[in-house]
């Protein structure tokens, strides 16, 4: 029995020796399958963070590799130029204009106070000095603020890029956040950094920051904040400006002080703690008053001559340089603007009553020297100097007096001043009969006398007598070019459709000998920024008229302000010429004339083409502003009171011309100063008054008539003998009177017929102020141009 107890303990001992064994063999191969499973889990993880891995190296080298096909060569980096504005400056070299789409003033990093330069490293790159374009540092810092800010709402959010990446994005490439960008981003900034030093990357990085309120770079920033130049900005105004650079609109103190000054004090904390300023020089910066003052940033804010430079801009500049360089480009555009007289001009067009236009031209160059279209270029960008074609009335006939004396006629030449009728001169009217201005006859007059008195009858026998052709054909050669010009007799009331500029332009050849330049200059230089000279403009002058004519008319024009309709136009001791010129129904009045060195026009009228008011003429409304203006430009420029005596080479000598007559003037006439050509003035003295002219006179002045003119001759020869009768008849009932101690009858008032006004049709395409207004806006946007 114990020896089978025995045995069976051993049999049971086998038995769970056995199931020991077997449980063993279990466990061996369930970790056997575990570390096979581990081994292939392992495996396959590796497997799948290889192909990521790879995948993603893969993906980041094509992105490298394709992001570097387009990012600037090192030559592109090295010739790149900063955006620029163009600077317009007057004759004077004063600044009168800034052209830009980003407001920026170049400085060098000397020129930068050491505060600012100190506030900008430790808000945006405190290792820039010690990294090579990249820094890990301040990646890993930005991170870590960043997810602070969102967990928790504490630490200010910052950004991961060094000052040159923010350079190389600033100049280079867009603001979008993508991967490609930020790629493109990290390999310019390494070639940045291989060709700029430190300091140079940083003094590009501080005129190219924009800090809102159209200010690009620290110094335009600076004066556009507080009125200083980037020099003298102390660390908290410092601070304040380096706040900007994150996000100008919301950290702009001139909008939100609360959040400005927050940003202001992260920055001063960032200095504190690299040492950069103390404790005591922080918390002084913090509670500094800052002062902030409103210094325009705006394209219109730093134009102070609109109307001359938008003509400028978009009949010079931007067809020939294009919208990049113009805006861009730092060019520097010397014109011929002088800024003192365009200021004057247009405060006297501001005053009118009415719209209005200056334009004022040296008549020796043909340079511009002020040109005003408007009473306020915000409220209208209409022209009226260039694109206002009007109506000039009697301020034309210089021309027409001009055509004639080249044909051959004479000041002292005598045409009938009396009443006219034609059938169709009017322009569909079927009837035309022209008068004066004041309805009344003068009977047998000079031409002169016709031009000093602004009739209108005569210059239309002028016309009906040489033809409108010639008239035209002066006209243009003394530098019209108006294609308003009608060929016909109502030339003779200045129906023409002509700007203010062109006739300063045109008048300025009685000025200057008959020699005027091809056009009016409006730029005298254009360099680039570095000083190259681009282009340089010499008027080139041409004969335009001849020197005889040119100074008969002037002369004649001296007359007009002497005993005229431009007596208020006159100016103490000194030699002025001038034309008014008013239209029918005072719809437009006009003043055209000039001093020794100076020519100018000046237009008033209503854009709606409304009268201006019974009796409102050109002497009346548009001659005192215009003598203010050269008033003052005698007295800027310091101008000669007499025009120079014309050289020995003119065929052109003085004579005393009585008005009246035509002859010689004696010491009774109304003697006017003429210049005429040498050989062509009468020999005899004025019969009128006293001197012994006749018509054996070989010079003698000659009556010119047109076919109407010999039955009116008739009514005057027949009204002259009734005349006659009448003061014979009158004599002696005055004798009979008084021998009865009775006072003599009254003279009868005569009464003279009214003759029907002449209407003159305006131009029909005719700009209108509003239509400019949406051309400027569509030349603007056409030009890529937003303000």
């Amino acid at each position: 029995m114990e020896a089978q107890n025995r045995k069976g303990s051993i049999d049971s001992k086998k038995d769970n020796e056995n199931n020991d064994s077997t449980n063993v063999s279990i466990i061996g191969a369930l970790f056997s399958i575990l570390r096979y499973f581990t081994f292939f889990i392992l495996k396959l993880m590796f497997l799948v963070i290889t192909s990521i891995v790879v995948s993603c190296s893969i993906f980041i080298s094509m992105s490298i590799v394709k992001a570097a096909e387009d990012i600037p060569s090192l030559e592109e980096i090295k010739s790149y130029n900063i955006n620029i504005p163009s600077i317009v400056y007057d004759r004077n070299n004063e600044v009168i204009a800034k052209l830009f789409t980003e407001n920026r003033n170049l400085v060098e990093l000397k020129e930068i106070s050491p505060w600012m330069i100190k506030a900008a490293l430790a808000a945006e790159d405190a290792d820039f000095y010690s990294h090579n374009g990249i820094s890990i540092q301040g990646i890993a810092r930005a991170l870590w603020a960043d997810i602070q800010q969102k967990l928790y709402g504490t630490g200010t959010i910052q950004g991961g890029s060094t000052i040159t990446q923010q350079l190389a994005r600033n100049l280079f490439l867009s603001q979008e956040r993508t991967l490609t960008r930020k790629i493109k981003e990290i390999l310019i900034s390494f070639r940045i950094e291989e060709i700029y030093s430190k300091d140079e990357i940083l003094e590009m990085y501080m005129n190219t920051i924009y800090f809102g309120r159209g200010a690009w770079g620290v110094d335009t920033a600076s004066r556009t904040y507080f009125g200083k130049p980037a020099s003298e900005l102390s660390v908290a105004e410092s601070a304040v400006l380096v706040g900007l650079i994150p996000a100008p609109n919301k950290y702009n103190p001139m909008t939100d002080i609360t959040t400005s000054k927050t940003r202001q004090s992260y920055v001063l904390d960032r200095m504190k703690s690299l040492g950069w300023i103390s404790s005591l020089v922080a918390k002084e910066a913090k509670y500094e008053e800052l002062v902030f003052k409103h210094i325009p940033n705006i394209v219109e804010e730093y134009n102070r001559a609109p109307y001359f430079v938008s003509w400028v801009l978009f009949n010079e500049l931007l067809p020939k340089y294009g919208t990049e360089k113009v805006y861009g480009g730092g060019l520097e555009i010397y014109t011929t603007v002088d800024i003192r007289l365009q200021d004057k001009a247009q405060e006297i067009i501001t005053k009118m009553e009415n719209q209005g236009a200056l334009a004022a031209i040296q008549p020796g160059s043909c340079e511009v020297l002020a040109l005003v279209g408007g009473k306020d270029f915000n409220e209208s960008k209409f022209n009226r100097a260039t694109q206002a074609y009007r109506q000039p009335g009697s301020s034309f006939k210089p021309f027409i007096y001009g055509a004639a004396i080249e044909t051959g006629l004479r000041p002292s030449d005598h045409f009938i001043d009396g009443k006219l009728k034609f059938g169709s001169g009017g322009r569909g009217k079927k009837e035309w009969l022209p008068t004066n201005y004041d309805g009344k006859y003068h009977g047998e007059v000079t031409m002169l006398y016709a031009l000093t008195k602004s009739l209108n009858t005569v210059p239309i026998r002028c016309i009906a007598h040489i033809g409108a052709k010639p008239v035209i054909n002066f006209a243009k050669k003394a530098g019209i070019t108006t294609p308003y010009l009608p060929d016909d007799m109502s030339l003779a009331l200045g129906s023409a459709s002509l700007t203010p500029l062109e006739m300063a332009f045109a008048f300025s050849v009685f000025a200057n000998s008959g020699k005027r330049a091809e056009k009016p200059v409006f730029i005298r230089e254009i360099r680039s920024w570095k000083g190259d000279i681009l282009e340089v403009n010499e008027p080139k002058i041409i004969q335009a008229i001849s020197p005889e004519t040119s100074w008969t008319i002037l002369s004649m024009l001296f007359d007009v302000i002497t005993a005229g309709t431009g007596t208020r136009a006159k100016i103490p001791n000194t030699q002025v010429f001038g034309k008014t010129g008013t239209t029918n129904d005072f719809i437009d009045a006009w003043f055209i004339g000039g001093v020794p060195g100076l020519v100018a026009s000046v237009y008033t009228g209503k854009d709606d083409n409304k009268t201006l008011g019974k009796g409102v003429t050109g002497g009346t409304i548009a001659a005192p502003p215009w003598k203010e203006f050269i008033t003052y430009a005698i007295s800027t420029l310091g101008l000669k009171s007499k025009f120079d005596v014309p050289t020995a080479e003119m065929n052109v000598s003085l004579a005393g011309i009585c008005r009246q007559s035509g002859f010689l003037a004696t010491s009774g006439c109304p003697t006017v100063p003429l210049y005429l050509k040498r050989g062509s003035a009468p020999t005899t003295k004025c019969p009128v008054h006293g001197g012994t002219g006749s018509v054996s006179d070989s010079r003698a002045p000659v009556l010119i008539t047109i076919a109407q003119d010999d039955d009116l001759l008739r009514e005057l020869e027949e009204a002259l003998e009734l005349t006659l009768i009448a003061q014979a008849n009158e004599a002696a009932a005055i004798a009979a009177a008084q021998k009865q101690s009775a006072p003599p009858p009254p003279k009868p008032n005569p009464v003279v017929p009214a003759a029907p006004k002449y209407v003159v049709r305006y131009v029909e395409d005719d700009p209108k102020p509003v239509s400019v207004q949406d051309r400027y806006e569509k030349l603007l946007e056409e030009y890529g141009i937003n303000n």
